[in-house]
């Protein structure tokens, strides 16, 4: 399905960034487009332990194994069960459905109550207890009448249809909220920590200002306290100066990546370092102020507006929005280790949301039903994509 032509050369290049990466701290591409001493730090690799490191090929494929499923209502946040299907949640409807992987069945679990939709929020991010084989919960990141906060519920299967979801318990709120830059995407690190890329609600000076919850990643334990090790006293703030993070994923070496919308330049792909200082609104994608952590990668806005990411196959993989393309984001440690390249480019619409299969096997969420896309018969849909 070819939704546009497709030109023959992108209208801004990508520009990969493998320099410049400072440890010393630090509206065009949003969904449509007094800080402190950090108390310590985790290190990073270094350059030895990088080049030790195999880069994947500079270049490298994608096939669209097969739709899912289809006619989904604004698709956000996707969690794969450990036992087979796909849990997805809807935006504007705070619906949270259940997708047989092999059948493409829909299975309703329930609205979560308290979603305020509007603009860029509504119910976002999803994520599984990390004891989920045990406590059945899951987590949800949604926009209420007054912040952007998580929840955690008990998803009982063997209940109805539509009456399967427990009562929300709310671990964390707060968040400031807007019509623009909710943020949304939330995930359980390596180290069995809930992490949230959340955004500054069109408000830029939250950015910069550590005690406050926008333009940040928040890492917290399960039950929604500032995890022990934070680069912030007692604060759940794990890095700083962003405009609007809707993408975190993990390499096999347990690295943290972040994708970052930008305004009207630069959209960006981020090593996060805690403590660190992204710039934002001082620096829009790279800077030479040594004070701003630079991004390893940077596009045109017009080309990424960047949401979901995941790691596969030695690269990131990152899901446009605006731009409406696959982008492959080769890795050596944490640094690009070749330009960035583009797969898909109009044949789905928007992308939103980007998940490990397992091994070379992603899940690929469509948004062309959220106010901003041109849907076509069958839109949204779930798609099993192979990458190398």
């Amino acid at each position: 399905m070819q939704r546009r032509a497709v030109s023959a050369v992108l209208a801004a290049t990508a520009l990969v960034l493998t320099a410049g990466c400072s440890s010393d701290g630090g509206g065009g591409s949003s969904d449509g487009a007094d800080s402190a001493t950090p108390s310590s730090t985790t290190s990073r690799s270094s350059p030895t332990e990088q080049a030790a490191e195999e880069a994947p090929p500079a270049k490298g494929s994608v096939k669209v194994v097969r739709t899912v499923a289809e006619d989904l209502s604004t698709p956000w946040g996707l969690a794969p069960l450990p036992g087979g299907g796909l849990l997805v949640s809807s935006r504007d409807e705070a619906t949270i459905t259940r997708v047989d992987e092999e059948t493409g069945k829909k299975t309703e679990l329930g609205e979560v109550p308290g979603v305020s939709p509007a603009g860029e929020g509504g119910l976002m991010g999803l994520a599984l207890s990390p004891d989920y084989a045990s406590d059945h919960m899951v987590y949800a990141y949604f926009t209420s009448a007054s912040d952007n906060r998580i929840v955690r519920m008990l998803y009982d299967e063997q209940k109805p249809s539509g009456q399967q979801l427990g009562a929300p318990d709310t671990i964390f709120k707060g968040i400031p909220k807007g019509y623009i830059h909710n943020g949304g995407r939330i995930a359980f690190g390596p180290d069995k920590l809930l992490y949230a890329g959340t955004g500054e609600s069109g408000d830029t000076g939250l950015s910069q200002d550590t005690k406050s919850l926008g333009g940040k990643i928040l890492r917290m334990t399960p039950e929604g306290e500032p995890a022990p090790g934070n680069p912030f006293p007692d604060s759940p703030v794990y890095s700083y100066g962003h405009r609007n993070v809707q993408g975190l994923a993990w390499d096999d070496k347990q690295r943290l990546f972040a994708a970052e919308f930008g305004q009207d330049t630069w959209d960006e792909l981020n090593a996060i370092t805690p403590g660190d200082n992204y710039g934002w609104p001082e620096a829009e994608g790279r800077s030479s102020d040594s004070e701003y952590h630079n991004p390893i990668a940077q596009w045109g806005t017009d080309e990424a507006s960047p949401s979901g990411i995941a790691h596969a196959e030695g690269s990131v993989w990152m899901a446009g929005l605006k731009g409406q393309r696959l982008w492959r984001i080769p890795l050596k440690g944490t640094e690009a280790s070749a330009d960035p390249q583009a797969f898909l480019e109009g044949e789905y619409g928007r992308l939103r949301t980007v998940v490990s299969a397992g091994g070379d096997k992603l899940w690929l969420v469509t948004s062309n039903t959220d106010g901003r896309g041109d849907p076509e018969e069958g839109d949204d849909r779930i798609l099993e994509i192979q990458v190398s």
